[in-house]
């Protein structure tokens, strides 16, 4: 990741000029910390260029003829950098704990999984067979895209808060820095747009868009549709080699 904004979370909590409700439940947002300490633990424990950073990162090859589907997952909990955990891990602290508190536990995981599992497909859409993916940029892509459209419903102004600026800084990096996953960032993107928007909570005025075991539902059919789509992306990657 390429930049971060201190602003992003005061955003959830808006001028009474703006008439944003945005109600932040309190509360510990642990998964969010549960998630960052891991990320940090396995850059420790799987350092750039060691065996266990090589049999976690999404490879086309691995997944399609070795059958290491675990890559899929495994890929977003492994960095290539020092820099890279650190901007990862930064954004990730600073869109959680909000995006935490205004979903609760379930929906922010479920938030998280389907975003991580669109940068896994778009990773494996847009690459070579060959060609070897780490970070946890595609999840915090999708996070980024789910706060933008939850701050929007509440008739917030993601420009004003930062947000806006945040996403589209990003998708220029994404862009112009080259060795940057597009299909990931890109693939984050949108899963955590589509996810963001279909699990948000609501508010006073507007009611959750889908209850508890409907949002279950939601996040399991797209996670599993999402790893499937991402098992036949990664045979197409290899097909690209022949």
């Amino acid at each position: 990741m390429g930049s971060h904004c201190l602003e992003c979370v005061g955003a959830a909590q808006p001028s009474t000029r703006e008439r944003v409700r945005v109600n932040l439940a309190m509360g510990t947002p642990y998964v969010t910390y549960t998630l960052v300490a891991i990320n940090i633990l396995m850059y420790l424990v799987a350092s750039p260029g060691s065996n266990t950073w090589e049999d976690m990162g999404i490879w086309g090859v691995g997944i399609d003829l070795l059958g290491e589907r675990h890559r899929i997952v495994t890929g977003a909990f492994v960095h290539g950098s020092v820099m890279h955990v650190g901007f990862n891990m930064l954004l990730l602290y600073q869109l959680g704990t909000a995006l935490e508190r205004l979903l609760g536990i379930g929906r922010f995981i479920g938030v998280f999984s389907v975003s991580l599992l669109g940068g896994s497909f778009g990773v494996l859409l847009l690459s070579q067979g060959d060609d070897f993916t780490v970070g946890a940029s595609g999840a915090v892509f999708g996070l980024m895209a789910a706060f933008a459209l939850i701050l929007r419903s509440r008739g917030g102004d993601i420009w004003a808060s930062g947000i806006g600026s945040l996403i589209v800084i990003n998708l220029l990096i994404t862009f112009i820095i080259p060795n940057i996953s597009i299909g990931g960032h890109l693939g984050g993107l949108i899963a955590g747009a589509a996810s963001g928007w279909m699990l948000d909570v609501g508010d006073r005025n507007r009611p959750p868009r889908l209850t508890n075991t409907l949002a279950a539902v939601f996040v399991i059919g797209a996670s599993a549709a999402l790893f499937v789509a991402s098992m036949v992306a990664a045979g197409v990657a290899v097909d690209r080699l022949r």
